[in-house]
């Protein structure tokens, strides 16, 4: 966002000993400490920040022995999210390809199980590496045990600490893609949902698609001086989904019910568990029919919504992180007074909120 103050500390770790350390001391000192990445998705307030900023520089990825027919990855948290794709794009992997071009860090990706065209971290994320700032002990913490979901983890719930390295189980078919599985990827790629190319035209189609976006950095246009997303789509009731107007996006996150046939004189078998009749809905969607276009700001602003696509908030040159949070928090008002809907925000907030 190009935005934010001056931490009173700022520590570098370029290895995994340095960066416990450097945690634990700061830990120890009792003082407010902040775990920093890449910054992509953060949004600072420009006031000091009267704490100790550690900064994740750690590299590297090695091949870790597995029998279960898969590639499994162990990647230092440092290591740039993009160029791991690359990297394994490259070797033929298949299970990051859609994953092309989101900024930031390896280790922050299961934070918010970030995903993106189809394919999220949780599908093909192992374990993680972690130093917990409550117990202080450094544990492996399999994925199952992160309560991955969408947008969301275990870490996202309060647990507190540092992701050291991440652990990923990858196909080798050949540089064979998964099956795309995302309208817009396939009618960019001129395929069918459900095919299958090459992991390479999967990533170079995401690249093309984000760009168009604004999501991909470019110092020459102001719409890429984002957080990408500003809010998570919300995640509402059936009721609540279905007092909005009939054109707006949904996505029902669990199936319909099959249909019980019990035959005459049988006693039914117990009911299956009930659903929670969970949807999801576009929050762009949402935005947009709240009356907010594309380039709007608000009066004095130097922050903007991108005029490519309403779900981002963008710094036009000079915002300050109030004026970030402060259109935030109008666009959520808006959407809230228009259709009951509460917006929350997708980038971490640090010494501001909305």
């Amino acid at each position: 966002m190009q935005v934010g103050g001056t931490p009173a500390r700022l520590v570098e770790a370029t290895t995994t000993d340095e960066l416990l350390a450097a945690v634990r001391d700061a830990s120890a000192d009792g003082e407010p400490w902040f775990v920093l990445g890449g910054g992509s998705n953060t949004v600072a307030s420009d006031q000091p920040f009267d704490g100790t900023v550690v900064r994740v520089a750690t590299r590297g990825v090695d091949r870790v022995a597995s029998d279960d027919g898969l590639v499994h990855l162990r990647v230092a948290a440092g290591e740039p999210w993009d160029d791991l794709v690359a990297a394994t794009v490259d070797q033929g992997l298949s299970g990051l390809e859609a994953l092309s071009g989101i900024p930031g860090s390896t280790g922050a990706s299961p934070i918010q199980n970030i995903g993106a065209y189809g394919q999220e971290v949780a599908s093909t994320l192992v374990a993680v590496d972690f130093l917990d700032d409550g117990s202080g002990e450094f544990v492996r913490i399999p994925a199952a045990n992160l309560e991955l979901g969408y947008r969301t983890s275990v870490f996202k719930k309060g647990r507190r600490g540092v992701v050291t390295a991440v652990e990923f189980a990858l196909v080798d078919e050949g540089g064979v893609s998964e099956q795309v599985a995302y309208p817009q990827l396939a009618k960019a790629l001129g395929v069918e949902l459900g095919a299958r190319v090459s992991v390479a035209d999967v990533r170079a189609s995401v690249l093309a698609l984000r760009a168009a976006k604004g999501m991909v950095l470019d110092a020459t246009d102001r719409d890429t001086a984002s957080s990408g997303s500003f809010f998570t789509n919300p995640i509402v009731s059936r009721a609540v989904a279905a007092e909005l107007p009939a054109d707006a996006p949904r996505w029902r996150l669990e199936p319909e019910a099959e249909p019980r046939v019990v035959p005459l004189g049988e006693e039914p078998a117990a009911p299956p568990p009930a659903r929670t009749g969970a949807v999801k809905l576009s929050a762009a969607w949402l935005i947009e029919n709240a009356g907010i276009g594309r380039g709007f700001r608000l009066p004095g602003s130097g922050a903007a919504i991108s005029s490519k696509h309403t779900l981002a908030i963008t710094n036009r040159g000079a915002a300050t992180g109030d004026e970030v949070v402060e259109l935030a928090r109008f666009v959520q008002q808006r959407v809230t007074a228009e259709f009951g809907v509460v917006l929350h925000p997708e980038p971490v907030l640090l010494g501001l909120a909305i």
